[in-house]
């Protein structure tokens, strides 16, 4: 049995059904990506996950543990974390900040603000969150106002708030939506040496398909709401109903 498990999963509104008879088991360490149309319900399995949305029928177990009914926190602090596709930082704040608030917050049970204000009395944590920095290549910058960043760089330190939090499963949610081709690759790179340092198991949507095809062990291919295939990337490359479903026919 895999790290997550998704088992039978329905989710409607209204009349429209987004997911429809689900069924995933994510192995443990793998990166597995999922890939299909806008519309193809991704976005939607995600949201089951977190605890933002509830599936109307089916179970998502998470190490053998049902995740269902539990707040997004509750799931934060089980081991799992997103990564948004828009970085959800705090501009105000400096690089070494924003990753010090997430670890404070897994290390205390919850954000405090007191806890915040006596932040130069937290050595532990602030070691913490300077090694993630640097594992992300942004140590050179920990002392400057995050909104001054790139796109890449935001993506970057975006993942050092999420991986500093130590969890067994993240979730990123189009990880290289809006960058340039080399932040693009920059990202792929952390992303793969993530995986070989951190050990932990990923779930990615994407539509760059060089992203994909980098990094994923498995894929699996939604359309309307429904897996149609599931395999490694070079089975995936070769299946016509991706073609059809995913790219209109044209070439993976």
């Amino acid at each position: 049995m895999g790290i997550l498990q998704v088992q039978n999963v329905n989710k409607s509104f209204g009349g429209l059904k987004a997911l429809n008879n689900v069924n995933l088991d994510i192995e443990e360490g793998s990166l597995h990506a999922i890939i299909g149309p806008n519309g193809a319900g991704k976005s939607t399995l995600l949201n089951c996950f977190v605890g933002r949305l509830r599936p109307d029928t089916g179970t998502v177990k998470f190490n053998g543990r049902s995740l269902l009914g539990l707040s997004p926190h509750e799931i934060n602090q089980a081991g799992v974390a997103r990564v948004f596709q828009t970085p959800e930082i705090f501009s105000d704040l400096t690089l070494l900040e924003n990753v010090m608030i997430p670890a404070l917050a897994v290390r205390d049970g919850a954000f405090r603000i007191n806890t915040w204000r006596r932040v130069d009395k937290q050595p532990d944590v602030r070691d913490r969150a300077e090694a993630m920095l640097a594992d992300v290549g942004l140590a050179d910058k920990r002392n400057d106002h995050s909104g001054n960043l790139s796109r890449g760089d935001k993506r970057r330190l975006e993942l050092a708030m999420c991986l500093v939090q130590r969890p067994k499963l993240v979730l990123l949610d189009e990880p290289t939506a809006g960058m340039s081709r080399a932040d693009t690759n920059n990202t792929i790179d952390l992303l793969a040496r993530m995986s070989e340092q951190h050990g932990v198991t990923k779930i990615i949507i994407e539509h760059d398909m060089h992203v994909v095809f980098s990094l994923a062990d498995r894929i699996t291919v939604f359309a309307q709401g429904h897996p149609i295939v599931e395999g490694t990337p070079e089975q995936i490359k070769g299946d016509p109903k991706v073609k059809e479903a995913y790219l209109g026919g044209a070439h993976v």
